[in-house]
């Protein structure tokens, strides 16, 4: 069993088993049911006692979903391509709450495939989130919150510039984005409103594949060879940088079962490029079809500029630089909520 593995299998068990129980006693002294009551004593004198139903500060909410798409052709006049398209996902949520503190737990998971008549199977989506969010207030009434935000992203399998399947482009933990830092924080629970702004976090790109360390992907310092070809120095497989981080999510029902929810990740870095935001935008309107059956349409835009988009032509590798790269998602499928 790899490292990753085991680190997949913790952060799993951790927010399935995390749940706490109520707990009620009841005593009864005595059951006047079937015995015959004495001369001064009432039948009322039967006494039971209960400590009220614990109330646990923490809510637990888990999400399992499937989706799945599917267009087969035989003997179409017009043409086409038979495929299969079906994706995984999942979010776990472990929140904390009472009058001064706040701890939001999420863990985020995709995974879904494609399969075309006449190619391999092919990766559509892969990601592995964590995120971490402790606040606290000194004012119970306020909503403001003094805060500390930890954030973990990566992915499953690696991943290839197709139909080029010799050589990943990205593995696990190449890349993997860590940001840590401390700031303030708005919660309007009611509404689902979240802000926060943080002017000291540090971002960690980690590049733990040699190869890719060497190519200098996700902006780690390349390796350095002589005039000859050969290497003289391995690529770094790590990038630290220090900045400003800004959020904003939030949830709201904008028609009957049509659901908005919109997450804004902006970042610059003080010392290289000041001013150079790094955008991660996701935006999805969930459309409830009944307790089970959902439809999702939305967008993923990415701007990062550490991120070079390359593109081969004729066996050739061009680097075009960082752009803005977009992802659209349309589904429907099976969703579990408890």
């Amino acid at each position: 069993m790899t490292t990753l593995t085991k680190f997949f299998i913790v952060l799993f068990l951790f927010f399935s088993t995390h749940s706490f129980t109520q707990i009620k006693i009841v005593t009864s002294v005595a059951d006047t049911t079937n015995v015959k009551p004495k001369k001064n004593i009432s039948p009322s004198t039967a006494i039971i006692t209960a400590i009220p139903d614990t109330i646990s500060n923490w809510t637990n909410k888990t999400i399992l979903g499937t989706d799945i798409s599917e267009m087969a052709f035989v003997n179409w006049s017009a043409g086409g391509t038979s495929a299969i398209t079906g994706l995984i996902r999942g979010q776990l949520k472990r929140d904390y709450k009472d009058d001064n503190q706040v701890w939001a737990n999420e863990l985020i998971f995709r995974y879904g495939m494609n399969k075309q008549e006449g190619t391999e199977l092919r990766k559509t989506d892969d990601v592995f989130k964590l995120n971490s969010t402790y606040g606290y207030r000194y004012n119970p009434n306020s909503n403001w919150y003094h805060s500390a935000k930890f954030n973990f992203n990566t992915q499953f399998t690696n991943g290839y510039k197709y139909p080029n399947t010799t050589n990943p482009i990205s593995r696990p933990f190449a890349p993997a984005y860590i940001f840590l830092g401390a700031g303030s924080e708005y919660i309007l629970k009611k509404e689902k409103l979240n802000l926060y702004l943080s002017p000291l976090t540090l971002k960690s790109t980690l590049v733990l594949d040699q190869t890719l360390a060497d190519q200098g992907a996700y902006g780690v310092k390349k390796a350095v060879y002589d005039a000859q070809g050969i290497l003289i120095e391995n690529g770094q497989r790590s990038k630290t940088e220090l900045g400003i981080l800004a959020t904003c999510s939030f949830e709201r029902e904008i028609f009957n079962n049509i659901y908005l929810k919109n997450r804004l990740i902006l970042y610059t870095d003080y010392l290289h490029n000041f001013g150079n935001i790094d955008v991660d935008w996701q935006a999805l309107a969930d459309l409830k079809v009944n307790d089970y059956v959902k439809a999702n349409i939305g967008f993923n835009l990415v701007y990062d500029e550490d991120i070079d988009v390359i593109k081969e032509e004729n066996g050739v590798k061009i680097n075009e630089g960082p752009k803005v790269q977009l992802k659209q998602v349309l589904g429907i499928g099976l969703e579990y909520a408890f």
